[in-house]
């Protein structure tokens, strides 16, 4: 089969070139619209691209025109709502960057005075609805949800059952014609009640997965913003935003609205999405205008919000753009391929099948004399002929299994989504399972992310702050000095803010580390609001993963400068000269104090404490403000930071070794700390396996390719490092990695992975964007519980797989070989339809939709390019065909005598008989499906549902259409016997699953080896 398959590879980084090549190969479609339905439009895809373009270009030269300010009157409902500036007059200024008339207005804080808010309080939450109501929501304009009758109409351009639906017209005109009425009508009415049917239940199960796709893509859309309202800061969904909110920005945030520019340091903003301008432009009081949609490079800042919704250029920019849709998945792309291969063979059987039976009709009127004259009765022949063979194209052609795996996806990827995980693209949830490597982040990850400072080095001394967190103040043994200096380190250099809540306590706002200094500040007694009043700050040099250190500039209230600056040890360390000594004073940092500090900042790390040095430098007054020195600084404080493992880490971390993933940590934290903390997790087995990121860095080609297998532990590395690691692992080794990210800086490597894994609560927007998947509790088992739903998406589409192809086989060989023998068909066109949803729409709900299992933990992950039919498998679709294909053949051919049958309805009952045992076959070899190679078949059977009513739904069904229906469905009433003979029939396929599994394949599935841990165990136990 995989020889067949060659143009239906693709992957994440698959070109359109390759996606269109698969497309022009599948040639045989029944229904090319619903096929197609969840594959990217590669068509629309390139009219967004020049349609953004063209919108960028016109946006960029609005930008520049110099052209007047158009005249806006103020109306009636805006001045009684208290407001002194026209919603487009102030949405205008942004959009069109027009800073004389922001200057007209007064700037922000004109602006700010116009729409009635304080920049210092932020809106009131009492007049958040007038807001909404002059000034517009902040939502965009989005396309209308498709109905359940878009996905009925859908389902009838299915052009099979668009001719069936002809034949069975023209067979109720003729037939009533002939046999009068309403007898004339029975035949074809059965087939269009079996068409409505197969459409409502393929509808129903496309308008569910839609359903879940638009809980998806609202929750893909959820972004949080900070802004300050009834004077404290806040979080607050972005679609609440207005008009008004003061919004606090940092680097990888997302621009929420259009606003202009309050406050800020060193604040840059990359506007490509807008102008196509690669550079980022930096935010100040020169260039103030910040546009909805652009993200932060780097700095923090605050901005107002001046226009929201279809009111800002993103707004009108998006409401251009069609869908394009998602980028295909390889099951999605290698299941089109196996369906064409099918539909090919099933389409070469049908009209050999009408032909057959065509040349046998007219050879058995040629004997009898009776070619040259015709009845309607031999025009039904005919039509019915040519029904039977469209049926069996419709069966045939397995347009279910794309869809199939669609279907599969969309309901883990909602499971996901309640077990805090949600899949931004769908490929990621199916390629997770094969995934071998995971590169991930120890901080908020592997540990809890709820930092405190758990011991402090400070005048030459180690001291315990672990003991003590329950006091409301705590004194370190240290002089008045040393303490006013430590206090100024924590309170002037920081990114987080001590803020009031409504009930008058101090809550404290940022990242989980400068949280714990902070709350360490106060835990001394410090005065936040106090400290922020004394000193001017003149330049702020945020924290990012390439600088690994954060500084500043503050001006002395009399007169004087300083700069504050706190990061990775090592690095600071570096940067200093001189030590706090005993009483505040700075003393010469020797040789012999570096090497002391170097063994207590060692210490702290061993003990698997995150360590941060603390350092300052006075300079004078005349000193720049545009420059912040690099080296000559005093150090401070060597402060050790608790970050807990994750309760379940270790597990989560054993569980991927046992299914042959390598789990591999890369930080930016010290070395020590991190194999300390990489020990816990279970992940470093040897301190040979680790390796700092400015090492790794200088290595030459092969001297990578010898050490990265090895390498466990990745410490002090820059995202640079990571993208390194990442792009080797793929391209040297071949592995399929996850990797995990939560800066901006992280973008590049999860986008080069295999799937990239953004964290929901660290992460900034601009990681996520990058990502495939958002770990929603940045919780590392998460991750694992993805990679578990990832392999079940997969072998459950195995199940599904052998299970229609063996009713293809069966459903073509049977007819195919009666009427070639007897000149009959035994399955006539409602019962091959009512097959056809069996194995389709039923089957796929049935087996595509089984939870996860901890064997599939158990077992290696898929390796690239390996076979999606396995040989376990094809053993088990060819045994079960033959042995169906004996006891129908038998029955086919000798079912009268066998079963006694006479009577003129003995040709009637044996149809049905053999109907019956057909459809029984199906329903225990899909109980046989669930397992392609384990033998207990019902484990965890009851645990899943959907399969349960399934199968209770297909067996009542069956009941009732032998029983009642048989009008319509060419079937009498049968006998208990008979009925227990069908089931008997039908059960035994399970006897015959469990011989064909003794029966011994080469295994597909080979565990990779892993340095440093036990290979893994393989074969049938294993499955």
């Amino acid at each position: 089969m995989e020889k067949f398959l060659k143009d239906f590879e693709v992957n994440k980084h698959a070109s359109d070139e390759a996606r269109q090549r698969w497309r022009s190969a599948v040639t045989i479609v029944r229904n090319r619209r619903r096929r197609f339905r969840m594959v990217a439009d590669l068509d629309k895809r390139t009219e967004e691209k020049i349609r953004v373009v063209l919108y960028v270009q016109k946006a960029a030269l609005h930008f520049m025109d110099a052209a007047g300010p158009l005249e806006y009157m103020l109306s009636e409902e805006v001045r009684n709502a208290n407001f002194g500036i026209d919603p487009e007059d102030l949405a205008s200024i942004v959009r069109g960057h027009d800073i004389k008339r922001l200057n007209l207005h007064g700037g922000a804080e004109g602006i700010a005075r116009k729409v009635s808010v304080s920049l210092n309080e932020g809106v009131r939450s009492s007049n958040l609805a007038t807001r909404q109501t002059i000034y517009g929501l902040n939502r965009f304009t989005e396309k209308a949800p498709r109905s359940f009758l878009m996905f009925v109409w859908e389902a009838l351009q299915d052009l099979t059952l668009i001719i069936l639906m002809i034949c069975a017209v023209v067979s109720i005109s003729v037939g009533i014609a002939t046999e009068g009425w309403p007898k004339g009508m029975y035949d074809g009415l059965g087939i269009i009640l079996s068409i409505f049917l197969v459409v409502l239940v393929a509808a129903i199960s496309d308008y569910k997965q839609s359903l879940q796709f638009r809980d998806l893509d609202k929750e893909k859309k959820k972004i949080i913003v900070q802004v300050t309202r009834d004077g404290s800061r806040q979080k607050i969904p972005i679609y609440n935003l207005v008009v008004g909110d003061v919004v606090h920005l940092a680097i990888g945030d997302q621009v929420p609205a259009d606003g202009v520019f309050i406050s800020g340091y060193s604040l840059l903003v990359d506007e490509s999405s807008l102008t196509g301008e690669v550079d980022p432009v930096s935010i100040n009081e020169k260039h103030p205008f910040l546009s909805s949609g652009t993200k932060v490079r780097d700095g923090s800042g605050k901005m107002l919000v001046t226009g929201v919704g279809m009111r800002t250029e993103w707004g009108k920019l998006m409401e251009t753009l069609t869908e394009g849709g998602d980028d295909e998945t390889p099951l999605q792309v290698k299941l089109n391929g196996v369906a064409t291969v099918i539909g090919k063979v099933g389409l070469s059987f049908a009209v050999l099948t009408f032909l057959v039976l065509t040349v046998r009709f007219l050879v058995e009127k040629a004997l009898k004399n009776e070619f040259t004259h015709w009845s309607s009765s031999d025009a039904l022949t005919l039509l019915d002929y040519f029904a039977t063979a469209v049926t069996i194209i419709v069966v045939a052609v397995p347009e279910g299994l794309p869809l199939a795996v669609t279907l599969s996806l969309a309901f883990a990827m909602k499971k996901l989504m309640n077990d805090r995980a949600l899949v931004r693209h769908l490929s990621a949830c199916e390629t997770m399972g094969s995934a071998s490597c995971i590169c991930t982040d120890k901080t908020g990850t592997l540990t809890t992310n709820h930092m405190v400072v758990e011991r402090i080095w400070i005048c030459n001394k180690v001291q315990d702050i672990s003991g003590n967190k329950s006091e409301s103040n705590y004194e370190l043994e240290i002089s008045e000095g040393a303490l006013s200096i430590l206090l100024q380190a924590i309170f002037q250099n920081t990114s987080g803010e001590v803020v009031k809540e409504k009930e008058g306590k101090n809550s404290v706002v940022g990242t989980p580390t400068e949280s714990a200094l902070l709350e360490f500040g106060l835990l001394l007694g410090g005065d936040h609001d106090a400290q922020q009043g004394q000193f001017k700050i003149l330049k702020v040099e945020p924290f990012n993963s390439d600088r690994k250190k954060m500084s500043v500039l503050v001006a002395f209230p009399e007169s004087g400068v300083r700069a504050f600056c706190k990061g990775a040890s090592e690095m600071v360390l570096k940067m200093c000269d001189n030590v706090v000594g005993h009483n505040g004073e700075p003393i010469v940092l020797t040789e012999e104090l570096v090497k002391k500090t170097m063994h207590i900042i060692n210490g702290f790390a061993h003990a698997a404490l995150r360590t941060l040095c603390l350092a300052y430098k006075d300079l004078d007054a005349n000193a720049s403000a545009d420059n912040i020195p690099g080296s000559g600084y005093t150090l401070i404080a060597v402060v050790g930071i608790k970050d807990p493992v994750r309760p379940g880490v270790k597990e989560a971390v054993r569980t991927c070794l046992a299914a042959g993933i390598t789990v591999r940590m890369v930080t930016g934290d010290n070395i020590n700390t991190a194999k300390a903390i990489a020990k816990e997790c279970g992940i470093l087995t040897h301190n040979d396996n680790a390796i700092e990121g400015p090492e790794f860095r200088k290595k030459s080609l092969d001297e990578m390719r010898e050490i990265i297998p090895k390498i466990q532990v990745m410490a002090r590395s820059s995202p640079s490092d990571k993208l390194t690691l990442v792009t080797h692992l793929r391209n040297m080794f071949g592995e399929v990695v996850a990797v995990t990210g939560d800066g901006t800086n992280d973008a590049p490597a999860l986008h080069q992975s295999d799937i990239g894994l953004a964290m929901g609560i660290a992460g900034t927007e601009v990681a996520k964007e990058s990502a495939d998947v958002v770990i929603m509790d940045d919780n590392f088992s998460t991750i694992v519980n993805v990679a578990k739903w990832g392999r079940a998406v997969y072998i459950n589409i195995q199940k599904f797989v052998q299970f229609q192809l063996t009713v293809n086989v069966v459903a073509l060989v049977i007819n195919f070989a009666s009427a070639c023998i007897s000149g009959s068909a035994p399955l006539t066109a409602v019962q091959l339809l009512w097959v056809n949803m069996i194995m389709d729409t039923l089957g796929a709900l049935a087996l595509a939709t089984e939870p996860p299992n901890d064997e599939l933990m158990k077992r290696p992950p898929i390796a690239k390019g390996a076979s999606f039919i396995t040989k376990a498998m094809w053993r088990n679709i060819i045994g079960q065909s033959i042995y169906q294909l004996i006891v129908l053949g038998i029955l086919n051919f000798d079912g009268k005598r066998l079963l006694r049958l006479t009577g003129s309805d003995a040709t009637k009952v044996l149809d049905t008989v053999i109907f019956n045992s057909f459809v029984f076959c199906q329903v225990f070899n899909e109980i046989n499906s669930r397992g392609i190679e384990s033998i207990n078949i019902f484990k965890g059977m009851f645990d899943s549902w959907i399969f349960l009513c399934v199968m209770v739904s297909t067996v009542a069904f069956q009941a009732i259409i032998v029983e009642f229906l048989g009008t319509f469905a060419n079937t009498v009433p049968l006998s208990w016997q008979l009925w227990l003979l069908s089931i008997a029939i039908g059960s035994v396929s399970m006897v015959v699953g469990v011989i064909l599994k003794c029966i011994p394949v080469e295994s597909t599935l080979k565990p990779r080896p892993h340095d440093g841990y036990e290979a893994l165990a393989s074969g049938p136990h294993a499955a």
